[in-house]
């Protein structure tokens, strides 16, 4: 790491810190030459590519999947904050499988899974763009497959 300073190679980490908001690492270091401090950020080099439903390739992105749990969520009980930390759980995931390439319907079939357990009303609006419901059948069969027990349970626990 070059010291923005003076442009010396070697520096010295004085303090690491993770920033779960931005999946990155801060960490303050010290230039070993002229002894001034600046402050580095390390982030994740998620190199997933998703394959679209057109079949073009894109590199995954946290921010798509926030905007898209943000829609669905919205006017729901789950915070700004929750959503933030399922993208970041949802990206850790896929980074804990070690996988290269991955398609949008196995990411959305992960983002139903978790919005199931957290929401009933977002669980249903992210299928319903997920899943492109052509009519209100369609619409109805998904909605009598969630367990009313686990609902229940929710709001008891």
């Amino acid at each position: 790491m070059h010291c923005p300073f003076c442009n010396h190679e070697e520096s010295k980490v004085t303090d690491s810190r993770v920033v779960i908001e931005s999946n990155s690492v801060r960490r303050r270091r010290e230039c070993l030459k002229c002894l001034r401090r600046f402050t580095t950020f390390e982030t994740i080099d998620l190199t997933i590519q998703v394959q679209k439903r057109d079949g073009r390739y894109e590199d995954f992105r946290q921010d798509n999947l926030i905007r898209g749990l943000d829609a669905a969520c919205r006017h729901t009980r789950i915070s700004h904050e929750q959503v933030r930390a399922l993208a970041y759980k949802i990206s850790t995931e896929l980074m804990e499988r070690q996988i290269r390439e991955i398609k949008t319907s196995e990411i959305g079939e992960i983002v139903m899974k978790h919005l199931q357990a957290m929401d009933t009303i977002a669980y249903i609006r992210f299928a319903c763009v997920y899943r492109r419901f052509k009519d209100v059948d369609e619409l109805m069969d998904a909605i009598e497959h969630i367990n009313p027990k686990d609902e229940l349970e929710k709001l008891y626990n």
